[in-house]
């Protein structure tokens, strides 16, 4: 499962494989509709007689970035063929468009006719019922469509635009697609297919031994057939190669905000961190939403997806992303949570891109019992990320947009939503979503909400409220230490659950302690802190070759080894990068800075081979687990680095 490559513009995201075949084309919002879902957009070459789509096992590839930007360089080689492509893909910065450039290299010594095959696989507003293919005369186009998604493909060599072309039937009876036509080398022309319907398209050039010939490849997406034909037509006059540059070039002054002194971190941690900023930016639709990954792959072992935004994983990419400075990018965020806040004041599982509320598994009543279906951080954090992004950048006018339907409005909840018998917040679902009750990182959450509730009402002149947020949070943060730290084990608990009606400790060795010191409820120099990490870094270590911090002991999600005493649960990019965030910010001399910036560079090694960054890792061979890219790895690595770079100059000389 993985996404090797990712573009987008904040309205239209285009994931392809390790083979350049598209797999997931989201309109009109990043992360919803999915209008490929997983299927494979082949591309394949004709030459001498031979046909090979991309993914058979003769091509050779190198997948990557063009250097700071979202444009794609992939090399692909066929030794059998004597052809090389060089490929590039890009999404305009401003309009619907993704455009493809192919440099076919001819390595044999005689002239070659060459021809490509652009194979379109959709399904329409998620499903294969009821699209329509067609070519289009008047502009000489095929495009899908139905109800209000348009999909016009288009494309041209030194000979001229589409050379031959067809629709038809895919995974119907016994129509396996129209993909299966071209592998001869010739399409028969049909004009016309509706229903599961996929349709293909071919380009052709001849090219001298030992040189080459660039094809070019588009697709317009809009609401109605005008829209595409008016991108269409903008591709024409611009040319293809003119736009590719000026989305290189966009990209290249985007990442400016980046800065330039990134300290004694080495060369490919630095192009990391800046991949991390832009495959992050892919994720992010303009209206607000963070998604937390749009990987379909997992839809083989769930039927259902991570292309939701999860408060919490947006509020901590959005800070991620802050620190960055990249304040204009992530403020839409908290206008999306301000919108989708529930009456109560609290936000719900998770949400659609579009606002709407998302999927849940968390039930309404349990033994006769209501509850909230409730993730308690969820709400908190956002409140969190915002203060820390008015405390960065001063932007008063956000918080202040803000401060009657979100600031008050959740904080009001948070103050009100406490167990009395314990003083801590009531029993909601932990941040993995797994179990129920009062979590240690929940309440260090809460408490980070609540202060930073306190500091905006003050900084608004409500101080009436400002003193009862900031009285309630200290009256939480002692009955932390209360109730959540445990002498004997010399560590905090994961938790407390209820059993026969009383509070009991759990203490499974658990990584989102980071939460504490994080969230300010605690200095990171504090003993209780340096203990409890310790605990993790030792107990969560995943003693193989691969390495890396497991999520907590006995991690079921994925599990690949039943030796708990030896892989407590598979690597987890974002909590190696926890322990790394404690090392930095306790470090006192540069030499302490040595472990984080390992741990950095453990990363990049565990990294796909096009830079991307899976949720977890096999923890005996380090292929990627889950879905890949996850948003959260590589916000949690640009917040690592953010770290590392601020310590680095208060340590220099």
């Amino acid at each position: 499962m993985a996404r090797h490559l990712a573009v987008g513009n904040g309205k239209l995201l285009v994931n392809l494989d390790n083979h350049s075949y598209i797999r997931d084309i989201y309109f009109p919002y990043v992360g919803q509709l999915n209008h490929v879902g997983g299927q494979r957009c082949r591309f394949g070459v004709w030459v001498d007689g031979s046909f090979s789509w991309l993914d058979d096992p003769e091509w050779t590839f190198t997948l990557g970035y063009i250097e700071d930007s979202l444009v794609t360089n992939v090399s692909a080689y066929n030794s059998k063929l004597e052809i090389e492509l060089q490929i590039n893909e890009g999404i305009h910065q401003r309009e619907c468009v993704f455009i493809k450039r192919v440099v076919v290299r001819n390595k044999a010594q005689h002239e070659r006719e060459i021809r490509l095959f652009f194979h379109q696989d959709l399904m329409i507003d998620g499903t294969e019922v009821g699209d329509t293919a067609a070519y289009y005369p008047e502009n000489h186009t095929l495009f899908h469509y139905k109800r209000s998604s348009y999909f016009m493909f288009n494309g041209f060599s030194e000979e001229g635009g589409i050379y031959q072309y067809s629709a038809g039937i895919k995974r119907f009876g016994f129509a396996e697609g129209t993909w299966k036509d071209a592998e001869d080398g010739v399409l028969m022309c049909n004009a016309i297919a509706q229903g599961s319907v996929d349709s293909v398209f071919s380009l052709r050039a001849r090219a001298a031994g030992g040189r080459e010939q660039s094809f070019y490849y588009w697709m317009s997406i809009g609401k109605n057939l005008e829209e595409v034909k008016s991108l269409n037509q903008y591709v024409q006059e611009s040319h293809p190669e003119k736009l590719l540059s000026r989305i290189v070039i966009y990209w290249n002054h985007w990442l400016r905000r980046a800065g330039s002194d990134f300290g004694d971190l080495p060369a490919d941690v630095v192009r990391a961190y800046k991949q991390s900023l832009l495959l992050v930016r892919t994720q992010i639709d303009e209206r607000g939403a963070i998604l937390a990954a749009n990987d379909t792959d997992i839809l083989q072992y769930n039927r259902d997806h991570y292309s939701y935004m999860w408060p919490r994983d947006g509020a901590l990419i959005a800070d991620a992303m802050s620190m960055a400075g990249y304040q204009s990018v992530i403020a839409p965020f908290f206008h999306f949570c301000a919108d989708a806040l529930s009456p109560e004041g609290y936000l719900y599982h998770k949400y659609n891109p579009d606002g709407t509320v998302g999927s849940s598994w968390h039930p309404y009543i349990v033994q006769g019992s209501e509850r909230i279906p409730l993730q308690e951080d969820e709400t908190a954090l956002v409140l969190y990320a915002l203060w820390q992004d008015y405390n960065r950048h001063q932007v008063i006018e956000l918080p202040q947009a803000l401060h009657s339907n979100l600031i008050r409005k959740a904080a009001n909840f948070l103050s009100e939503y406490i167990e009395p018998e314990l003083g801590l917040p009531k029993p909601s679902y932990d941040l993995w979503e797994e179990r129920y009750g009062i979590w240690t990182y929940t309440v260090a959450s809460v408490y980070g909400g609540l202060m930073a509730a306190a500091f905006f009402t003050e900084l608004f002149g409500d101080y009436e409220r400002s003193d009862l947020y900031r009285e309630t949070a200290e009256k939480i943060k002692e009955a932390m230490l209360e109730h959540l730290w445990d002498e004997p084990s010399g560590r905090f608990a994961r938790g407390l659950i209820c059993k026969d009606g009383e509070w009991v400790k759990d203490m499974t060795l658990e990584s989102s302690l980071f939460g504490i010191w994080e969230f300010g409820v605690l200095p990171v120099e504090d003993s209780r802190v340096r203990q409890t990490v310790e605990a993790i870094r030792q107990g969560l270590a995943v003693k193989t070759e691969v390495g890396g911090i497991a999520r907590y002991t006995n991690d079921y999600y994925f599990q690949q080894s039943g030796e708990i005493d030896k892989v407590p649960g598979n690597p987890w990019i974002i909590c190696t990068l926890w322990v790394a965030w404690f090392d930095i910010d306790s470090a006192q001399s540069l030499e302490e800075l040595q472990g984080p910036k390992e741990t950095l560079q453990w990363v990049l090694r565990h990294a796909l081979s096009s830079g991307v960054l899976p949720e977890q890792l096999h923890p005996h061979d380090g292929s990627p687990l889950s879905v890949a890219p996850l948003t959260w790895s590589h916000a949690t690595y640009v917040q690592c680095v953010c770290k590392y770079i601020r310590k680095y100059k208060q340590l220099v000389p």
